[in-house]
């Protein structure tokens, strides 16, 4: 996942933040910080449910945001951030976590291809996750 974050980091420069959470083995209803690279500090602990990230857990559902500012689902880290997206991360049929991305600039993800490629990356880790999920799981 480190790998994966810091890779589309390097390319993709519009992508200001990349990471993943992942779901807390001791309670299923907290998001932790997981792998990442970017250019602020993000929140250490989301709730499921809360925010793009915790509602793509609870509904296993893509999220995506054109406008922060605009949006009451979304947690604000910072200023600088004009547009996310949550993509979940599934194994055994449960959110095993999240593959979040945020941006500086408005709408960078409202293009189709932006989408794929995320859900695509998620969809790598997802099999892996799936594999291995009791080990992936974050201990608190």
């Amino acid at each position: 996942m480190q790998y994966v974050s810091q890779r589309i980091h390097i390319h993709i420069p519009r992508y200001n933040w990349i990471g993943f959470y992942l779901t807390d083995k001791k309670d299923f209803s907290m998001l932790l910080l997981g792998p990442h690279t970017g250019s602020f500090t993000p929140e250490a602990k989301i709730i499921v449910g809360e925010g793009l990230c915790g509602l793509a857990a609870a509904t296993g559902r893509v999220m995506v945001t054109d406008n922060v500012a605009g949006d009451s689902r979304c947690v604000r880290v910072s200023d600088l951030v004009k547009s996310q997206i949550s993509v979940p991360l599934m194994a055994h049929g449960q959110a095993a976590g999240v593959l979040h991305v945020e941006s500086y600039f408005q709408s960078t993800f409202k293009p189709a291809q932006e989408r794929d490629f995320l859900v695509g990356c998620a969809n790598i880790v997802q099999n892996c996750l799936a594999g291995t999920a009791t080990r992936v799981l974050v201990n608190a």
